[in-house]
């Protein structure tokens, strides 16, 4: 099971609990690392879909210098995609009603970005699901705004919580993209290193 992996040190560029949770059930051994203020923004013109990949690159160039030779870091981001508009993080509950209003109904995509990467090697990916959700009542989303945590997830929802009960109607990929990482073929790309 991945015995290249234990030459290095493997580093999750994450606070995502759900990303840990991941992980640990892959039973990769792995220390989480932070820095602050990296910047999320991207260029306007980039297609909607390549947004989370070109972020995780970011996160991953943030930690490249102070790696050492036998650490290697997995960085993701996750975004969701509606008619070519990013929905990342609400910045409150307001917001995420708004977001949730205009998901109501409809079917986006979710799309998590990783990057891998050592001293010597790299490569990045994106892992694209489709959601369909149903037709979500303000009372629906006023219950899920008040009672859970949409503010730390994209698109202001999680799939493992209560609205992936209710709202998600039918997925096309990975259930553990839309959680925020899409673990087999994280597993596949780290067979690589």
């Amino acid at each position: 099971m991945l015995e290249n992996l234990r030459k290095y040190n493997i580093l999750l560029a994450s606070k995502s609990p759900r990303r840990r949770e991941l992980l640990t059930q892959m039973r990769i051994p792995f220390r989480v690392v932070t820095i602050g203020n990296i910047r999320e923004d991207y260029p306007v013109e980039l297609p909607a879909l390549e947004v989370a990949e070109y972020i995780s690159g970011v996160k991953a160039n943030a930690y490249h210098s102070i790696m050492g030779d036998d650490e290697l870091i997995i960085a993701a981001d996750t975004v969701v995609v509606l008619d070519n508009h990013v929905f990342g993080k609400p910045a409150d509950g307001q917001q995420a009603v708004e977001m949730l209003r205009e998901l109501s109904g409809k079917t986006h995509q979710v799309a998590s970005g990783v990057t891998i990467a050592t001293k010597r090697q790299r490569t990045s990916f994106t892992s694209i699901t489709d959601v369909k959700f149903a037709k979500l009542s303000d009372d629906d989303i006023n219950y899920y705004v008040d009672n859970y945590a949409p503010l730390d997830k994209a698109g202001a929802y999680g799939i493992q919580e209560w609205i992936g009960c209710v709202a998600v109607e039918s997925i096309n990929g990975s259930f553990y993209n839309v959680m925020g990482l899409p673990v087999h073929r994280l597993y596949q790309e780290l067979r690589l290193f």
